[in-house]
């Protein structure tokens, strides 16, 4: 199998292009070569230097901790420099501070991503990228695939008023683009007077899915444990705004949804009526240890992935809520305490980026025309992609 050539392996090749200079690294643990190597440890090793300091975002350095939990500042254990955490428990705390980055020349950044909107790497990129060019930082990021493709794009664009981490990406919710090509598009339309640069991947076309690089899955954050739950992910994460287990603590994050009150069969029943594409449904029974519903049994629904080049997993997302509200219209509720350092903004709403979704839910509303009006969204979106896009389908 070819095997695709990482940002951080082009970086590797050519560490004089950071050699001698001041620099900092935003990555965690899932950043590594393709001798799973950490980004910290092979950049030092190739020559590069030492770092000034490096950045984490939410789940921390190693990727432990969970959801919506802060992480603090800390020394890191292998190489002995200072780690500043950009997820603490303020939303202060999400973007370098001026005095994190007055001594730093170039920020190099190294998250890998799973391509949806809602996955806060790329938001905390976002903040970085501003928060360089006030000091006049330099960004280098290394580019890493689309672990899902850069093909299909699924899911409505944030309104004004619905920003935050979640929802702080000008991208629709299944975007189809490399974090370096997210930096492209904040460059062009919000940090301008950033002095940007990336370093592509080597042999990544739109149509690969990462089992199909020759690359290593290193689970990204805790809940993230394969590929099929990063395909799930756009849609399934909606879960986490209401009142349901979305399988954390079980085995299964996001392939599972439930509640002790759930009719299972009924429910199974509801969804395969909808005759969605790519998924097969099984009524299913789980506990979870932590989180929503530790401890008790839930009952629900198991999701299987049959075919993942036509699963359009927001709309099965929405389909999911949709027919559980239904059915248990006395039982389904929103979350109430606040999401992502949000309190005024139903969780819901900062997910999918407007009230729209939440509405159609709790209406006897049809889904199929808000799905329609995403994917005039998304033909928008791609029309405005000139300067962004680095790869192609013939690469």
């Amino acid at each position: 199998m070819p095997r695709v050539v990482t940002g951080l392996e082009v970086l590797l090749e050519t560490p004089e292009l950071i050699a001698g200079r001041r620099w900092a690294l935003l990555a965690n643990h899932a950043a590594v070569t393709s001798d799973l190597d950490s980004a910290r440890v092979a950049l030092v090793a190739a020559g590069a230097g030492d770092p000034v300091r490096l950045f984490a975002p939410e789940h921390g350095l190693d990727g432990v901790a969970q959801d919506m939990e802060a992480v603090g500042d800390l020394r890191d254990p292998v190489t002995g420099i200072e780690v500043r955490s950009l997820y603490g428990d303020v939303a202060e705390t999400l973007a370098p501070s001026p005095q994190d980055l007055e001594d730093v020349d170039v920020l190099v950044v190294d998250l890998p991503d799973i391509g949806t909107r809602y996955y806060t790497f790329a938001a905390t990129m976002d903040l970085a990228l501003a928060a360089c060019e006030r000091e006049g930082v330099e960004v280098l990021v290394l580019d890493r695939p689309n672990p899902v493709g850069g093909q299909v794009r699924e899911g409505g664009m944030v309104e004004p008023g619905f920003e935050s981490f979640v929802s702080l990406l000008p991208v629709p919710v299944r975007h189809g683009l490399s974090l370096g090509e997210i930096a492209l598009l904040l460059h062009r339309d919000r940090y301008p007077g950033l002095e940007l640069t990336v370093a592509p991947c080597r042999g990544w076309r739109r149509c690969d899915w990462w089992d199909t690089t020759g690359l290593p899955w290193v689970a990204p954050s805790p809940n993230m444990p394969t590929l099929e739950t990063a395909t799930l992910y756009p849609g399934l994460c909606l879960v986490e705004a209401t009142t349901l287990s979305e399988g954390r603590g079980t085995a299964r994050p996001f392939h599972l949804v439930g509640a002790p009150w759930i009719d299972a069969e009924r429910l199974v029943a509801a969804l395969r009526e909808q005759g969605l594409a790519g998924i097969a449904f099984r009524a299913a029974c789980f506990t979870p240890q932590f989180q929503k519903h530790a401890g008790a049994i839930c009952s629900g629904v198991e999701l299987h992935v049959t075919d993942r080049k036509i699963l359009e997993p927001v709309a099965l997302g929405v389909h999911i809520l949709k027919a559980i509200h239904d059915l248990h219209p006395e039982s389904f509720d929103w979350r109430s305490d606040p999401y992502e350092f949000v309190s005024d903004i139903p969780a819901i709403d900062l997910l999918t980026g407007s009230p729209a979704v939440r509405r159609c839910i709790e209406e006897p509303e049809l889904l199929q025309p808000l799905i329609d009006r995403w994917r005039v969204e998304v033909a928008d979106f791609e029309s405005d992609l000139d300067g962004v896009v680095l790869y192609h389908e013939e690469d």
